[in-house]
């Protein structure tokens, strides 16, 4: 009773793993938090920005344009005293990895929350194990939670390890699992209740400190870089032997305690299950079964990876005939997932190699693991005949490529209408495009068919369509990774009649840099057949955040292809969080509305104007409100992707269920866009700007608050108490605009 008395007040909530991540941060309020949205991590970025809004923290919330830029500014920001947060999935955790030794290896403290899913390729977004798996060796503490109210409790004993013992901590959980199965949870009343059991942040080395300056991230040689890493070891080794006691001082004000290791019927078990996270919970409902049956079943696991629990682990299954590892990613080629390589590890170090080890591989993309299957390995395990190594749960494919093909190839002649005139000016060198008229080309054959899973209203297929409209003969196609690609291309089939690939966010136009270099090659070297290809990307969804820097690599290097932007104004597929295209004082899941702010904070990105400035040969905007204008643009762009080096179309895109607005009425919101000059629509050819479309000529020019309002996500700032933010907006588009005005009358710019 005594102890019981120690307890914090306490509160019961309904929440997920990912909610609980943010509220844990929340009460913590934690200085900064660098991040960038990846499902299905992106609930805790969009919660703590929402609590935000209200005034409920002072979390600094910082929007990187991608996962290695997010941990660069947590290690900036862990290097200068304060406490730092971040969050990811996926191929973002390992966009990240390059930095994650950076900050383990200069000592400085942070927690991360990794929502587990699958590292691409191919695409999935659903959970397992095989990126917190890469992270095993990145000098990290990583933390591994069963369920949301550890993924809560984690988080809090996370930072006072990580302070404890000046290493970064992971905190990892189940992606689409744990990070958003609703659980009844407690949490703590007070937030000061968990800031005293923190602690106060003390750290022995600052950035900002004036008095003392230091030097951090020496260069280093041997001896000094072996000594480093020593230290690294004994960091880990000093958090392994804190770990409990954090725990320990954790039940008292809690009375939740996880230990190093979590067991059920493991006393007498001579079959036994080791297993991580939620699908610990689904063994145990297994092992209650087979035990009311008379078998000897357990079921074991670790709360923590690294460092790992190998004496917590031996002494549970010490006893056992059998142990079966299932791992939820596979380390290839080597008979076993991580968890596999650690237990018959931990195994041979204290002598008992005689310990059958089973490896099975399961629920890879998430596929469900139920009782079922875990009593199925039960027995697996009983079978002395079993393979050492297998996977379970796989099912037969869906044929040969023949029966996969869904289209015809489509052969230059058919896709060579040849009603598009291009000529070229002889006194300034600029394309002249005749004939662009819609009507006459309906018989451009659609490379991309109908049967897509957009939304409706979707700009992309209707942006895409338009664009080809203007490109004749064969064409391949760079999809990045975005709604447009999601759509279209769910396994086993394909809405593309033409060759197409996919690559992620930051790496688009590098890929198809390459896909360019081997087809010249190939010609060149004569094992191809002569002919002409139009290489194009399509890039939306904030790809042009994150893969900005691969788009002017391609363009400073020149490579022969057309970059197709989408520019939707956010990252759509992921839920819509904020990118930098985003306008100034629009709602997003990260750039929420409330009395403590208005939207986001800062005005959309030029993205045209940054390729422009690259020197390609052409540039342009376009809109479905002036679809000749766009067929223009794209005949063009692929002459000069064809004869000079790499050309840019920016479109603006409409996502209705984002935006907010009418399926049907988006060509008029699109409209109004340009006529307010938001989204004006130009070219930069050969250097030189010229406006396409003027709305001032015909007496069209509209405020930008009339399209704001056309928009439930900007509708907020008609309102008088955004009169500020909405001139803001007004000033900077009239100062875009008259600067164009200006390059396009100017006979050099």
């Amino acid at each position: 009773m005594a102890e019981e008395n120690k307890r914090a007040p306490q509160k019961v909530l309904f929440e997920s793993g990912n909610e609980l991540a943010a509220y844990a941060a929340k009460q913590i309020n934690y200085h900064v938090m660098g991040y960038y949205p990846i499902t299905p991590s992106t609930q805790i970025a969009e919660n703590l920005d929402a609590m935000r809004a209200e005034g409920l923290h002072d979390i600094s919330l910082v929007a990187a344009e991608g996962e290695h830029s997010a941990a660069g500014i947590c290690y900036g920001a862990s290097a200068c005293g304060g406490r730092v947060f971040n969050a990811t999935s996926a191929n973002g955790l390992l966009y990240a990895l390059e930095q994650l030794p950076v900050q383990s290896g200069t000592r400085f403290p942070m927690v991360m929350n990794a929502a587990c899913r699958t590292v691409s390729g191919p695409l999935s977004i659903k959970g397992d194990h095989s990126d917190i798996m890469y992270a095993l060796n990145t000098g990290w503490v990583i933390l591994f939670a069963d369920t949301p109210q550890a993924v809560y409790d984690m988080n809090i004993c996370g930072l006072k390890l990580a302070e404890k013992v000046n290493l970064p901590v992971i905190v990892a959980f189940d992606g689409f699992f744990t990070s958003h199965q609703k659980r009844r949870c407690e949490v703590f009343e007070f937030d000061e209740n968990v800031r005293e059991f923190i602690g106060e942040r003390k750290p022995e080395v600052d950035l900002l400190d004036m008095e003392h300056p230091v030097t951090i991230g020496s260069y280093m040689n041997e001896p000094d870089i072996i000594n480093n890493k020593y230290q690294l070891h004994q960091a880990m080794k000093l958090a392994a032997s804190w770990l409990p006691t954090i725990y320990e001082e954790y039940e008292k004000i809690s009375g939740r305690n996880y230990g190093l290791v979590r067991e059920c019927q493991m006393a007498d078990a001579q079959t036994a299950i080791f297993i991580l996270g939620s699908a610990y919970h689904t063994a145990r409902a297994a092992v209650h079964k087979l035990r009311s049956e008379g078998k000897r079943a357990g079921v074991f696991t670790a709360s923590v990876l690294r460092p790992f629990p190998a004496k917590a682990l031996y002494e549970i299954c010490k006893n056992v005939k059998t142990v079966i590892v299932a791992d939820r990613q596979d380390s290839y080629g080597a008979g076993g997932g991580n968890m596999t390589l650690e237990i018959k590890a931990m195994l041979q170090s204290f002598g008992r190699g005689d310990i059958r080890v089973l490896s099975r591989i399961y629920g890879l993309g998430g596929k469900d693991f139920y009782a079922s299957d875990a009593e199925a390995l039960f027995m697996e395990g009983e079978n002395p005949d079993a393979k050492a190594f297998d996977y379970v749960g796989i099912t037969p494919g869906h044929g040969g490529r023949e029966e996969m093909k869904y289209y015809e190839p489509l052969t230059k002649a058919v896709s060579s209408p040849e009603i598009l005139k291009r000529s070229v000016n002889p006194e300034n060198g600029h394309v002249l495009v005749e004939n662009a008229r819609i009507s006459d080309l309906t018989v451009m054959p659609k490379r991309l068919s109908p049967g897509h899973g957009a939304c409706p209203g979707c700009g992309i297929p209707v942006n895409v369509n338009l664009l080809l409209k203007g490109i004749e003969g064969h064409v391949v196609l760079l999809f990045q990774t975005g709604c447009g690609m999601v759509v279209t291309t769910g396994y086993p089939k394909t809405c593309f009649k033409v060759p197409y690939i996919h690559n992620l966010f930051q790496n688009g136009a590098a890929t198809l840099s390459g896909v360019v270099e081997m087809f010249h090659q190939r010609q060149k070297r004569r094992e191809f057949p002569a002919g002409d290809i139009t290489f194009i990307m399509v890039s939306g969804d904030g790809g042009m955040d994150i893969g900005l820097g691969s788009a002017i690599g391609a363009a400073l290097r020149g490579s022969h292809l057309i970059l197709l932007e989408y520019d939707n104004g956010g990252y759509m597929n992921t839920g819509y969080q904020l990118s930098y295209s985003t306008p100034k004082g629009a709602r997003s899941s990260t750039s929420h509305v409330g009395p403590a702010q208005y939207g986001k904070t800062f005005f959309h990105k030029d993205t045209a104007a940054i390729m422009a400035a690259t020197g390609m040969p052409y540039v342009a905007t376009a809109a479905e409100s002036n679809p000749a204008d766009f067929v223009r643009k794209a005949a063009k762009a692929q002459f000069y992707a064809k004869s000079e080096g790499m050309a840019y179309i920016r479109c603006l895109s409409a996502c209705p269920l984002n935006w907010s607005d009418k399926p049907q009425e988006e060509r008029k919101v699109i409209g109004k866009a340009v006529d307010c000059c938001y989204f004006p629509l130009y070219e930069v050819e050969k250097g030189q700007t010229n406006l396409s479309y003027n709305p001032e000529t015909g007496n069209k020019k509209a405020p930008v608050l009339d399209w704001l309002a056309m928009m439930g996500r900007t509708k907020h700032l008609a309102s008088p108490a955004y009169k500020e933010v909405t001139d803001s907006i007004q000033k900077e588009v009239d100062r875009r605009w008259e600067r164009l005005k200006a390059l396009s009358e100017h006979p050099l710019l």
